[in-house]
This record gives structure tokens, C-alpha cells and sequence, in this order.
């Protein structure tokens, strides 16, 4: 077995409130010691294909995914080639990542000032139904205090759930801040692993979540940021934007 160290939660200059070019992030990654990152920009999948398609040049495993706007909250899907429709439940929504063969995770869930998906559609009325979600996001570095993490990683364990870690950057100095560690099998390099590893992985639990927090500055300047770039996108943009809350802000 090997150890990858992935970033699955990355923004690129595609998502409206992203400022750096794929090739940037890739050479960034690779220069920290990363072994890939997933690019999940907001219900854009162009970018991350191509950067999946030139991670390897980076030395590099490429695994495709997005950040999906659902009605309930954000939601990434992880190792899909197309983009799920935004606006739709949370669960048709994961179960769309599924069809698609990608693994469905629950983006910094509980907060609702950054459109975490509510627990009540994360799991339903019947104690015997299964969580909507294949794992969650149970560290995000960009969080002020460290409550809302910690309530994930407790919902987590409490259902059996994989848990990862990202640093959710907007910004090429937080790539990496927090990371995964994933467990593929056989000893060969992450150029040469093929995604579909690192998503049986993740839904398999073979996973490890290391890393720290972004500085409180760098938080408050990526929110800030993001919301004045938010308003003006769904301004100006024709492709309606679904906001799961109003905006607000481990």
C-alpha cells in the first residue's frame, strides 16, 4: 500500500470567488509535497479536468471533481467527470455523484453561514436509513474556531462515516494548509495511480486527516473576498447561482 497526501477541496480562478490558474496550484502542490489535489470549483468541472489531466506532468495523481451547489448546502463530488445539475436535494444530489462513479462528501457541513448542508437532510427521520453522504469533510482549514469541525468529525463517527481533511484555499498560499492521507494499493508513484484508487479509498475509509488551520487573516480576507465576488456573480451571471443560505461566515 501507499500513502498519498491530497488536498480534495481546492479552488481555481473557474469558481467565482477563485483567484490561481490550475498549472499554478499543480506546481504549488507539487513544490510542498503533495502527491495531487482535487480542483472542486463551484458547479464548474472544466478546470478540474484539465487539471487532472495535467496533474501527472506534475508528478501528481489527477482526480477530477467539483463543489455542487444543492438546495441544502455544498456538496463535493469526488472522482466525477461531469457535474451533477445544482439545485436539487442533498440526497438526489449524492446519489447523482454515485451514477456518475464518484464518491459524495459533505463540504464543511453544520455551517450554515458558508452553506453547510443542515443534519436533518445529511440524515433522515428513520434511524435504520443510511447518511445521504459516502463521507465527510471533517477538518476545513478555513474555519475561525474549531466547533463546527469537531461537530462533523463527532457526526462522523457516530455513523461509521469516512472522514477527510482539506483547506478549502481559494488562495495558492492556503493549498495544502490541511490535507488527506490516502491509502492506495501497490508502491507505485501518484502520477501513475489511477483515480478511481483514491475514491474507492476515500468511501472505504482508508483514510487519515493531518494539517492545521489557516491563520485567522487569511480566513477573514478569503470570506470577505468571496462574498463581494459571490454578490457580483450572481448579479451579473445568466446561469442562476443557488444559494443553500444566506452569507454570513476551525
Amino acid at each position: 500500500m501507499s500513502t498519498l497526501r491530497l488536498d480534495p477541496h481546492v479552488h481555481s480562478d473557474a469558481s467565482y470567488d477563485g483567484h490561481e490558474r490550475v498549472e499554478l496550484i499543480l506546481e504549488h502542490a507539487a513544490d510542498i509535497g503533495l502527491d495531487g489535489v482535487v480542483i472542486t470549483d463551484h458547479d464548474e468541472i472544466d478546470a478540474s479536468l484539465r487539471a487532472a489531466r495535467l496533474a501527472p506532468d506534475y508528478g501528481l495523481v489527477g482526480v477530477p471533481g467539483v463543489e455542487v451547489s444543492t438546495k441544502h448546502g455544498h456538496l463535493l463530488a469526488i472522482g466525477v467527470t461531469e457535474c451533477p445539475d445544482p439545485g436539487m436535494g442533498y440526497r438526489e444530489t449524492a446519489d447523482a455523484v454515485r451514477e456518475l462513479g464518484g464518491v459524495a462528501v459533505a463540504a464543511h457541513p453544520f455551517q450554515r453561514s458558508r452553506h453547510g448542508v443542515k443534519r436533518r437532510h445529511l440524515v433522515p427521520d428513520e434511524p435504520s436509513a443510511d447518511p445521504a453522504v459516502d463521507a465527510v469533510e471533517v477538518y476545513n482549514s478555513m474555519l475561525f474556531t474549531g466547533y463546527r469541525n469537531r461537530r462533523a468529525r463527532r457526526f462522523a463517527r457516530a455513523r461509521g462515516l469516512p472522514g477527510i481533511g482539506s483547506s478549502d484555499a481559494h488562495y495558492l498560499m492556503n493549498v495544502g494548509r490541511a490535507y488527506t492521507e490516502v491509502e492506495v494499493p501497490g508502491p507505485d508513484a501518484p502520477a501513475n495511480v489511477d483515480y478511481e484508487a483514491v475514491v474507492d479509498a476515500i468511501r472505504t475509509g482508508a483514510t487519515a486527516v493531518d494539517g492545521g488551520r489557516t491563520p485567522v487573516r487569511r480566513s477573514a480576507s478569503q470570506y470577505a473576498k468571496g462574498a463581494v465576488r459571490k454578490s457580483v456573480f450572481t448579479v451579473t451571471s445568466r446561469a442562476p447561482f443557488v444559494p443553500a443560505y444566506p452569507v454570513s461566515m476551525r
